[in-house]
């Protein structure tokens, strides 16, 4: 998943903007899988790329398959701001 702005679908540019505002969580796994306002993520696909994609990350360290409070890395902040410009 490339960062560039035109390469984020709206779906998870409404992931990313999820987390920005304090919303969402991740399930510390390999293969992190997401929730926004306590419900699952529609597509934890999408939540994973992001999470490779280094995007988003769990909030400090915690137990495998144990939730924790996701945050936006610097790499997920430029892409929410690109998308924002090129609005």
């Amino acid at each position: 998943m490339s960062t560039l702005p035109n390469a984020l679908s709206r779906r998870a540019i409404a992931m990313l903007k999820a987390v920005g505002e304090g919303r969402a969580e991740l399930r510390c796994s390999c293969e992190p899988d997401l929730r926004v306002d306590g419900l699952s993520c529609c597509d934890q696909n999408t939540a994973h790329d992001l999470a490779r994609a280094g995007l988003i990350r769990a909030v400090g360290v915690t137990a495998p398959g144990r939730w924790a409070p996701a945050e936006l890395t610097d790499a997920g902040h430029r892409a929410l701001s690109g998308v924002a410009a090129a609005a």
